[in-house]
């Protein structure tokens, strides 16, 4: 009990509003609402609003009208009970298959952001997906990284916020959307805030 965790870190800082965090426009991309219905949400709402403090899913399209769907779930509470949901996990209990799981990288001006790619296919939809995760702004990559990171901040009595980054694309052209989804990610490096880019990305 004298080292159970009990202050969140989320309460010493601003509220994570993600609306106001992410432009909806930057560099060759900009919000395209209408299109929001297609990202897939991959729990139920209630699961949904247990885990999670803050959502957001929008589509953004390029000049050439290329699309990438953003969604990013933000968790103020990062403690065993409720810990974010790893799309290789909730993909599949959608009913997809996965074709592929590898980790990647995005090399950008402020440094590298770790991430996991994967192919997600359900029927005639094949969406890659190159997601990350984040425990107090630092990225961590699979569940063993995750839990040494909580354990750090739980030894001082600290329960760490957390989020996870999700781009994704529906089209079988996997190669041309991972790299579409790099650059994506960079633009969006870019026109974030500091205090908002290390939130969101760890950099």
């Amino acid at each position: 009990m004298a080292i159970h965790p009990t202050h969140r870190i989320a309460d010493d800082g601003p509220a994570v509003v993600l609306e106001n965090m992410i432009p909806l426009a930057f560099g060759d991309w900009k919000d395209e609402p209408q299109q929001t219905g297609q990202i897939v949400n991959p729990q139920v709402k209630e699961t949904l609003d247990k885990i999670y403090t803050a959502l957001l899913s929008r589509t953004y399209v390029n000049s050439a009208g290329e699309r990438i769907m953003l969604s990013i779930a933000y968790g103020a509470d990062q403690s065993d009970a409720n810990q974010l949901h790893y799309p290789e996990v909730c993909y599949p209990a959608q009913g997809f298959q996965l074709l592929k799981i590898n980790q990647a990288s995005i090399s950008t001006q402020f440094g590298e952001i770790r991430t996991k790619q994967l192919i997600a296919v359900l029927g005639l939809r094949t969406e890659p997906v190159t997601y990350w995760t984040t425990v107090a702004d630092k990225v961590v990559r699979g569940s063993k990284e995750t839990k040494l990171a909580q354990l750090k901040y739980g030894f001082n009595g600290q329960i760490p916020d957390g989020l996870l980054f999700r781009v994704s694309t529906v089209t079988q052209d996997t190669d041309r959307a991972f790299a579409l989804q790099k650059l994506f990610v960079k633009d969006l490096s870019i026109a974030l805030k500091s205090d908002f880019r290390a939130k969101l990305m760890g950099l």
